[in-house]
């Protein structure tokens, strides 16, 4: 076992109480997902944790760390900005110094794989299944999924430029239409790219638990004057909403709190059981974790871009045995909704929108 020193703030003072440990993590989550329900799920905190840690700071200090925005999401205020640069300042400073006093201890059992030195960088859609892989990728896997959290496009585009090197997005099963499935293939390159095939999973309404309104679709939505809370554009998850509600011939200015945006499926979820929405739609994974009802309206493929030139690197691969071993299958299909079908499957891109 190797024990290693790490840094803590306090208040300046002889009498100077320690920060809570919960906190820079807190602050770390928000900034890097822009949400604190995602910020939350990163930190495994419950959200009235997370919400009463910030709370009592911003009395303790007489100003907020972070700045919530129905519809906006969450983002560091001033002072959590500079609390967390300063954190980051110091540690760059102090890494070699602390690793130097680091000390291993022998308990007369094996010893624990040292810590990961391969990083992936990864710009993906919200995914409750992506979470669990990011969080078993050290120990299975020995490497960190350097998750950053967006909508699809914007995380397709980044790909497409070279700023990660996977991109997570959704399409609907059978989306197969070139206006469905433009968006995607903008970004994708037939010769230069390969999708790995991640999760298929099932998006619909989420609504007060027991459905009182007897909601069927969107159209009832708009039809009982509902309140809607929407997600933000360029998710796939919006693109989902708009073909839907084309489809019903739903306008958007008929739904109540069209406007209104959040940026995961857990955001939405925890809107509509806070009662500040009557309606959302997400993942039915999402529903179930807060006790919402469901109604199921379209099954998805969540996939992976790469890059056809890194398959056979060594990150790739990792994430390859990753995606296809037992404990990610067992993971995924613990999720309501959700099924690892032929995960870690490579294919070229022309396969979006095929069921």
């Amino acid at each position: 076992m190797r024990l290693i020193p790490e840094l803590r703030w306090r208040v300046a003072g002889v009498d100077g109480a320690p920060l809570d440990s919960r906190l820079v993590p807190l602050l770390k989550a928000i900034s890097t997902t822009g949400s604190l329900s995602a910020a939350v799920d990163t930190c495994g905190l419950s959200y009235r944790a997370a919400w009463g840690l910030l709370r009592d700071y911003e009395g303790r200090f007489g100003t907020a760390l972070a700045q919530l925005e129905r519809g906006r999401g969450a983002q560091l205020a001033p002072a959590g900005a500079r609390l967390l640069r300063a954190q980051r300042r110091v540690e760059r400073q102090l890494k070699q110094l602390l690793s130097r006093y680091a000390v291993d201890l022998e308990f007369g059992s094996a010893r624990r794989p040292s810590a990961p030195n391969i990083n992936l960088a990864v710009c993906a859609s919200h995914d409750l299944a992506l979470l669990a892989l990011r969080d078993m990728a050290p120990l299975q896997a020995g490497m960190v999924l350097d998750v950053s959290f967006m909508g699809s496009l914007d995380a397709l585009q980044r790909f497409d430029e070279g700023r990660a090197l996977v991109a997570g997005f959704h399409v609907a099963l059978g989306a197969g239409e070139a206006g469905q499935i433009a968006p995607f293939r903008r970004w994708l390159k037939l010769r230069r790219d390969r999708l790995i095939r991640f999760v298929d999973r099932e998006q619909g309404l989420l609504l007060a638990r027991r459905n009182p309104a007897r909601v069927r679709n969107l159209r009832d939505v708009a039809r009982k004057g509902l309140r809607f809370v929407n997600r933000q554009s360029g998710s796939g998850t919006r693109l989902l909403i708009e073909r839907i509600a084309a489809a019903e011939g739903v306008r958007p200015e008929n739904l109540v709190g069209y406007t209104r945006e959040e940026f995961t499926h857990a955001a939405v979820a925890a809107t509509v059981a806070s009662g500040a929405a009557d309606a959302g739609f997400g993942l039915r994974a999402a529903a179930a974790e807060h006790g919402l009802a469901f109604v199921s309206l379209v099954r998805e493929r969540y996939y992976l871009a790469v890059r056809a030139a890194t398959i056979s690197s060594d990150p790739m691969a990792r994430l390859l045995k990753l995606l296809r071993g037992r404990e990610f299958e067992r993971i995924a299909r613990a999720l309501p909704g959700y099924a690892p079908n032929r995960s870690g499957t490579i294919a070229g891109v022309d396969v979006i929108g095929e069921k």
